[in-house]
This record gives C-alpha cells, structure tokens and sequence, in this order.
C-alpha cells in the first residue's frame, strides 16, 4: 500500500516456529524487553501499546500534538521520521526534542524511517541499509533512553516487488545496530506496504527473531484492504500468538480505498488478546485519503468519526489504554494491561486457515490456562488466560494450589492474594467485563525451588 499525504511536492506514498527469550527474565531490563512473545517495559510490567501515528517529520510545528494524543489516553506514539533519502531528514536535535515531548506526556516513543516505503518498487525509497545508517548516526541521541523508546527501523520497507529480500535485509540491519551498541527493542515492519500479503514477515519471523542476539525485536503488520474480515486478523495476529512471537498492529484504518479493513476485528481482537495497535493517523492525511484524519487540521476538540472510533469506541483507546510503568512514582506491584497506503497494485486474495475447532467454555461461565513463560533458577514468569464462556461475564476469580513450594512475588492485570500455598487472583477493573468467548489474561513473578509442577486452575464467574 502507498501513502498519500499532503506534503509540498510528495507523494507519500518460518514457518513459525516457537522462539523464546532466554536469559534474564523482563523485570530484569534497563528498558523495553520481549519474553515469550510479550512486550514488558522497563518497570517488568508487560505493555500493550494503545496510541496513534503522527507525522511529525512533515508537520514539525505541531509539537501540542503530543500532549493532545496523551490527552485523548493513549500510551503511545508512533512518529514520522526522514532519513534524508527521500524526505528532509530529522536532526538528532530534533529527534531529541521528539523523544523529550514523548517524555514529558508520559508516552512511549516508537520512532520510524518513512523513507523506506514501499522500496523495490517504489524509485524514491530507500533500503533497509540505509534507515539503519541513519539510526547510527543520531545514535548518540537514542542511548540511554531505552525505556521510553522503541526504534521502528523502516516503514513498509517492501513494497509488491523485492519482497523475497525482505528475511536478509531485515536481519541484517538488526545485527548493525546491536554491533553498535543500541539495546533497543526494535519494531520490524512487514513487507507489501506493509501488510504481509505473501506471508514473507509470517513465515519468516522466527528466522529475523533468532538474528536478533538480544531476542528483542518486535513485529508490526499494518491492517489495511487485506485484512477486511475477522477470520484474516485473527488467523494472522493467532499465528505469532501461537509461535511465542511479539506482534503488534503499527497501523491500521476504518476504510481505505484498496478494501474496507474490518476496525472492529482489529480492536476486538487485540484487546482479548493483549496485543498492541497504533492508528493511522493523527491528522494531516491528504491525496485522497483524508478521512483517515482523526481531528481536523490538529484540534484534538474536533474528533472525526475515525477519531472517535478508535478514541471512545468499543476496545477503544479510551477504554483499554494503560499507562507505561515506568512513568509510575513507584513501580506497581499489581498493573494494568493494559501509514494508510493506496495499493498499487491488486492485491492477491488471502486465504487463511481456520483456527483449529475447540471446546468453548460453559454457557455463563470462564476457563482459565496456566503456563509459565520464562523460568530461570529460583524464579520464573508465568501468566494465566482467562476465557468466558459461550454468555458474557462482568467478573471472575481464578484459584490454583502450589504443590511444591511455589509462590508469587508480583503480579499484574489482576489483584492476586494467597493463604498459605494457595492463591486467588481477581480481576481489576478493567478487566473484568468479558463477551462471549472473549479472554484477557493477567502475569505474575513467581520462586521456586526444586520442581516447579503446574498447578491445576479453576475459574469462577462473577
């Protein structure tokens, strides 16, 4: 897919396999971290990103943006930068000051090289090679600032042509910037602007993953035309779920001239899922594809229907948005979950496999699914899913039994108490209210010493 945006003179245009994170466990890290296919901020407290994208590097006078975005309750903020291939390029100043406004609005800054879209088939773009060139030159910048930044290495660096080089180009600018020293988590976009329609970002995640030394990449797909049915969003997202692989939506639209994206899925399905999505966009959209503004000409008091969509609507950012940990006085022990393109050409129909059928839960009433993470010695990471059953539920209560010595030394997405070797966690306020079949689930820290066996897990219905 290719922007279009009001710019003087621009047209803007495997097989999965499980692969885990090893070594320290997220608590551990001196910023953002992944571990068993989640994304924890620096507080060790898992983070879903809930926020917009704003074309900073074209309208870099609206710097009150920042502020409007956090205030309206988003937790992130995905900016537009230029490398100077293709757009003027973003100063380290002004990166600077950039992730200084993030700061100052408690948001998480994803920062992203536009240059590179749609390259292979777009003339102007630039490589993967040199978005990374240019991380490495305002480096001095991003260093130390690894809790409240996330580096976005190139924006759909693909477009319907090349793409096969995706796998190598995209590993290897992950290597030159952990051999210079950044220890960022690194967002990697998906090739056919964006939206993955050959599967190459799908089956070839777990290849990009491993090349990451750190084990600390993340993988953004944008949700356009090709995804306009539930049955495509889940099978897509479900797959890296399944793989133990990071995922989050980096853009995505309620409409688009290549097909009608389905905005509620998306949503939907993010939010049951804990999988972060970031929308497109704040304002200044142009060539077309103005009514993928969310406030006319920057005022956050004049919503457009997008933007109260993706604001105020159901599994909107209002509702589901937590803040990152690390803005916190004092890290909490108990915490909350938590760029449109015109496609060029037709793009292949996808054709998904159905998820595996299940057994759903009782009518009325909730399942839950122990598993642990990560474990290393003496502790271990471990998260529980809860599911309501085939009728929605307003609350639940999950109980479980250590039977060899276990015990949880902090928890989030739920409030989590014990008497003795047995625990109870209840949901908290946002998480509660659950619709037919939908799941949310809550983390924990946990000690053990010798055998560290699963507990059998019952839930019960508010």
């Amino acid at each position: 897919m290719k922007k279009l945006l009001s710019v003087a003179g621009a047209v803007l245009l495997t097989a999965l396999a499980a692969v885990f994170a090893l070594g320290q466990p997220a608590h551990a890290a001196t910023g953002f971290s992944v571990s068993n296919g989640r994304l924890y901020d620096a507080g060790g407290v898992e983070f879903v990103m809930r926020g917009v994208n704003h074309a900073h590097t074209w309208y870099p006078q609206q710097t009150s943006s920042f502020a409007d975005i956090k205030a309206l309750g988003a937790n992130t903020v995905r900016v537009v930068l230029a490398s100077g291939d293709r757009w003027t390029k973003n100063s380290a100043a002004d990166v600077a000051n950039v992730i200084s406004l993030c700061k100052a609005n408690r948001l998480i800054c994803v920062l992203e090289v536009h240059d590179t879209t749609g390259y292979g088939e777009e003339g102007a773009a630039a490589s993967l090679a040199k978005a990374t060139d240019y991380w490495l030159s305002i480096a001095d910048v991003l260093k130390g600032q690894e809790k409240y930044v996330i580096v976005n290495i190139g924006n759909e660096p693909f477009g319907n042509q090349g793409y096969s080089a995706w796998t190598t180009d995209t590993s290897n600018a992950i290597k030159r910037l952990r051999a210079a020293g950044l220890t960022h988590t690194i967002m990697v976009d998906a090739p056919n602007w964006g939206q993955d329609w050959s599967f190459t970002m799908r089956d070839n995640a777990g290849t990009v993953f491993a090349a990451d030394a750190q084990r600390n990449t993340l993988f953004s797909i944008h949700m356009y035309g090709v995804f306009d049915t539930a049955a495509e969003i889940s099978d897509y997202l479900g797959r890296f779920r399944t793989a133990g692989l990071p995922i989050v939506v980096g853009e995505f639209g309620f409409n688009h001239s290549d097909g009608n994206p389905d905005e509620d899925a998306i949503m939907a399905y993010a939010q049951a899922n804990g999988i972060g999505y970031l929308g497109w966009s704040w304002s200044g959209n142009g060539g077309g594809v103005e009514y993928l503004d969310m406030t006319t000409a920057f005022n956050p008091a004049q919503l457009t229907s997008w933007g109260q969509r993706i604001f105020n609507g159901a599994n909107g950012i209002a509702a589901t948005s937590r803040e990152a940990s690390v803005y916190a006085s004092t890290t909490p022990t108990v915490t909350p979950t938590v760029s449109p393109t015109v496609s060029p050409t037709t793009s292949p129909t996808v054709s998904p496999t159905p998820p595996p059928p299940t057994t759903p839960p009782p009518s009325g009433g909730c399942t839950a699914t122990y598993t642990v993470g990560n474990s290393w010695q003496g502790g271990f990471q471990g998260e529980v899913k809860v599911t309501a059953g085939t009728a929605a539920i307003t609350g639940w209560t999950v109980r479980w039994t250590y039977a060899n010595g276990q015990s949880v030394t902090q928890a989030w997405n739920a409030s989590v108490s014990n008497s003795g070797s047995a625990y109870t966690a209840r949901n908290v306020d946002y998480n509660g209210r659950l619709g037919a079949g939908a799941s949310t689930s809550f983390g924990f820290i946990g000690t053990w010493q010798g055998t560290n066996s699963t507990p059998a897990v019952t839930c019960t219905p508010a």
